[in-house]
Parts: structure tokens; C-alpha cells; sequence
């Protein structure tokens, strides 16, 4: 099991564009409904940080595999004003997080 979290800054201006480009990676995520994944963004108070959480089985990521996410990635490193950062983590424990 692999687990990241992802944490970036957008500049102002595009903002309301990454957050648009996100929820139709997570349209595409209802509609393929992918195995082994759980998958996690959230917008910070300043409205111009991102983070992902990211948790998959295997090898491959089933991100990779989602047209959406791809478009999401496409021009990502011209959307921040500071670039995406991806670090491993190890959960240690939960209390009902992600719980529907």
C-alpha cells in the first residue's frame, strides 16, 4: 500500500481553475469507480493551497489511468506559484476519516 500526500500553492488567478479541474477528476473517479485507491483533496483557508492524499494497492497508481487526472496534471506547473510537493506517509491511525 502506498500512501502520499501532495501540497502545492496556484497563483490567485487560477485558483477557481485547479479547484474546476479537480472535482472532474473526481466525476471521472464516480463513473470508473477504480479499485484500490482512495483518494482525498482539500482546499486551504488561504483558497490558494492544495493538498491530496493519495492511497493505492499495487505497483501502479489508478490515478494514472483517469483521462481527468491526467488533464489536471497537464499544465499544473504553470498553474502554481509553487510546485506541487509529494511526500510518503505511514498512517498511524484514523477516526472515522472518509467516512460517507
Amino acid at each position: 500500500m502506498r500512501r502520499v500526500m501532495v501540497r502545492y500553492r496556484v497563483k490567485p488567478d487560477r485558483a477557481d481553475e485547479n479547484e474546476s479541474l479537480v472535482r472532474a477528476v473526481y466525476r471521472e473517479l464516480h463513473e470508473k469507480e477504480p479499485e484500490g485507491l482512495r483518494y482525498m483533496t482539500l482546499r486551504l483557508e488561504d483558497g490558494v493551497s492544495f493538498i491530496h492524499i493519495s492511497e493505492s494497492e499495487g505497483h501502479e497508481n489508478p490515478l494514472t489511468k483517469v483521462a481527468a487526472f491526467r488533464e489536471f496534471q497537464h499544465e499544473i506547473a504553470d498553474r502554481c506559484d509553487e510546485q506541487p510537493v509529494v511526500t510518503e506517509v505511514t498512517e498511524i491511525g484514523s477516526y472515522r476519516f472518509g467516512a460517507d
